[in-house]
């Protein structure tokens, strides 16, 4: 009798649970969710020295953070570090690192840790595409895309994730894509490596969930194609439903995302039905709906390859 009281107290609990998660996220849904502050916290962006990483370290520096800029391109870094001053940002410090090499990330952290303090945001935002068929893309380019896109992210939270524990304080911010979620025509190395980065963002937070660290957060940001120039010539069948992104927009929607601690951020929000339908759609009908979207030929125009280290 005791062993039935204590299940039934368990299932109990658990419903309980569940229906103030669900009433949560409809209040939410209806209301905005308030927005945290961030200034004064230090903020580290991977692939700041352009495109979205470069517009990211200009919100951030708006909202008072203190910048730590990594690139691989030292003058596209310093040219971000000289307009996040600019756009009111008191503390940047701009470092060039490769971080598709584990050592230099791991050298070049160290060196924050002495000279700026313990990062409190990350934001693995560097990346690499190729854009080629499979059998034609070379082995080299193929495991750059893995170091860069997702290995990277290995590194950076082995680096910076045991002072965010040590404090209880600290956000993980992933930057995949909508590749890292459904399989795209000519992007092979590119899926597989966004779809390890989305996996090891979300391990990581059942991870920390599991241990009850309360204080670390985690958002995992999976956009479609942005006009950053690394697409460049990549088009849409369906702008309507799934439009290339404005930049400005995405970053907005992005830092929104992390002030609010909201762990998935799809966009556009059209990507959460595609998700809900590929889960149960027959095989054939899920080829003819992307086939409808032009995800088949949507890397039709690329121009070549393209960083956004």
């Amino acid at each position: 009798m005791s062993s039935n009281w204590q299940s039934a107290k368990k299932l109990l609990i658990f419903l309980a649970k569940s229906l103030l998660t669900l009433l949560e996220a409809v209040v939410f849904t209806l209301l905005p969710k308030p927005r945290k502050s961030v200034a004064g916290e230090v903020v580290l962006i991977t692939g700041a020295g352009s495109g979205l990483g470069r517009l990211l370290a200009l919100r951030f520096a708006r909202l008072g953070s203190v910048l730590v800029l990594w690139d691989v391109n030292r003058e596209g870094n310093e040219e971000t570090s000289k307009m996040a001053q600019e756009a009111g940002a008191t503390r940047v410090h701009a470092y060039t690192c490769d971080c598709s090499q584990r050592e230099e990330v791991y050298r070049v952290a160290n060196q924050v840790k002495k000279e700026v303090g313990d990062v409190s945001i990350l934001i693995n935002n560097a990346g690499i595409v190729t854009g080629k068929k499979f059998l034609d893309c070379p082995d080299e380019l193929m495991e750059k895309s893995f170091d860069v896109n997702f290995k990277a992210h290995l590194w950076t939270y082995k680096a910076f994730l045991p002072a965010m524990i040590a404090n209880d304080h600290g956000h993980l911010v992933c930057i995949s894509s909508s590749a890292g979620l459904v399989g795209v025509n000519m992007l092979a190395d590119y899926c597989a490596s966004k779809f390890a980065a989305f996996g090891f963002a979300e391990s990581v937070f059942i991870e920390t969930f599991a241990q009850k660290q309360k204080g670390i957060k985690t958002t995992i940001v999976c956009p479609f194609f942005i006009k950053t120039g690394m697409f460049e010539g990549c088009t849409t069948g369906c702008p309507s439903l799934l439009p290339i992104l404005d930049p400005e927009y995405a970053v907005r929607k992005i830092v929104d995302a992390i002030l609010q601690e909201q762990l998935y951020l799809y966009l556009p929000k059209f990507l959460y039905f595609i998700v809900f339908l590929k889960s149960f759609l027959p095989v054939k009908t899920g080829l003819l709906i992307a086939d409808y979207l032009g995800i088949f030929h949507v890397m039709d125009g690329f121009s070549g390859q393209k960083k956004k280290q």
